[in-house]
């Protein structure tokens, strides 16, 4: 978590931006933005949900790479914060991957974790 002078932030790996720029072509939108949520539920407690956005809420914060844009609202982010979003391809299938430095435990599948 972050103290009272620093600003919550997550990054997103260039695998992830490609990957979100790529989706958002074949959506026909390039302007769509990876929507990141955290929400109650999972088997620890958390779960990630991701999803595609072309707008932008009062409370949300986005963050770029590469001119792909994520966007997150502020209680997601309070979560996420110092967290690296990734697109990974290995025998198990194509995902994204958080890496967050605030979980305590996480299931197997990587979507749900514990604080």
């Amino acid at each position: 978590m972050t103290t009272d002078n620093q600003t919550p932030f997550i990054s997103l790996s260039s695998s992830a931006a490609k990957r979100v720029a790529w989706l958002a072509e074949q959506e026909g939108n390039p302007g769509l933005m990876l929507r990141i949520t955290v929400s109650g539920g999972g088997c620890s407690g958390f779960q990630y949900g991701f999803s595609f956005d072309s707008s932008v809420n009062e409370d949300d914060k986005t963050f770029q790479k590469d001119g792909t844009k994520a966007v997150i609202d502020e209680m997601s982010l309070d979560l996420l914060d110092g967290s690296e979003i990734d697109f990974v391809e290995d025998l198990m299938g194509a995902s994204f991957r958080i890496t967050n430095p605030n979980a305590t435990a996480s299931c197997g599948c990587g979507t749900s974790f514990a604080i």
